[in-house]
């Protein structure tokens, strides 16, 4: 009998999603894995067999999300770890961005992490146990990045629901983990994983030197190996206590710690005068 865990991985046919459920092939896990193209994520993964389930869904579909957990059930029989990974870049200042781009970033980067939770949950309540990790960036903390305001407000938002969903969750015994990755070389700076708007403005200089920066000197460049952040994320599911907020690569720790700085500086700064706000 196979007592590995389960795992659920969306947005798998590429990225860091495609490079976690090689390893946790190679390792002997049984891996549901979504994309919205099939055919790539059997290219990539390899061909459905005992441990292997490749699935074409569509996240912000909420009977295709049903389908593929359901799926996953009839196949393995429970599952065990979900990783809300399916996401893209969106690059572009909030002015610049129309309300479709902004709203289509949001769809794919929250609201189909949702329509997952939403449908999964029932099973893990069920039978009391589980984990749930949800990709979010080193830009769902830190966000003074000229040109990544909507993307970084995705990732924002990933973090709120799921701090929200470890205190839900906690009852009946499934955990809510918030990754935080830097840079990792995956093909998330490549055409096809991050968009660029459809309309800019001349006058934002720093954005333009952003998006110059991260297509000239940043892609390919990545320090992070996705391969070792996968094996992460593997050793942080066995674990008995999974943290909530799981920052990855050297570079994560160095802006989540200079944000924190930033913020205690502020806090201290500005206590007397705004803290004198009681009756």
């Amino acid at each position: 009998m196979n007592t590995k865990k389960v795992w659920f991985v969306t947005g798998a046919s590429k990225g860091l999603g495609l490079v976690l459920v090689k390893k946790l092939l190679e390792r002997g896990y049984r891996v549901a894995a979504t994309s919205r193209n099939a055919a790539g994520l059997v290219q990539g993964a390899g061909e459905a067999s005992s441990n292997f389930l490749p699935l074409q869904a569509d996240l912000l579909n909420e009977q295709s999300v049903a389908g593929a957990i359901a799926a996953t059930i009839a196949a393995f029989g429970t599952i065990d770890v979900v990783v809300n990974n399916a996401g893209y870049g969106q690059l572009g200042t909030l002015e610049e961005l129309s309300d479709g781009e902004a709203r289509k970033n949001f769809d794919v980067n929250v609201f189909g992490s949702l329509n997952v939770i939403r449908q999964v949950m029932p099973y893990l309540r069920e039978k009391k146990s589980g984990a749930v990790f949800n990709i979010s960036s080193i830009g769902g903390f830190a966000g003074n990045f000229p040109g990544w305001g909507i993307y970084c407000a995705t990732k924002f938002a990933v973090i709120g629901f799921t701090e929200a969903l470890a205190a839900e969750a906690k009852e009946f015994g499934i955990t809510a983990t918030a990754v935080y990755p830097g840079y990792f070389r995956t093909n998330f700076l490549s055409q096809g994983s991050l968009s660029l708007p459809e309309h800019t403005i001349k006058a934002y200089t720093a954005a333009r030197e952003t998006e110059l920066i991260h297509e000239q000197q940043v892609r390919g460049n990545q320090p992070g190996d996705p391969e070792k952040a996968a094996g992460v994320l593997m050793a942080v599911a066995e674990s008995d206590t999974p943290p909530l907020h799981l920052f990855l690569g050297q570079d994560a720790y160095a802006m989540a710690r200079l944000k924190i700085a930033t913020i205690e500086r502020e806090l201290n700064a500005n206590e007397a005068l705004a803290t004198a706000t009681a009756f």
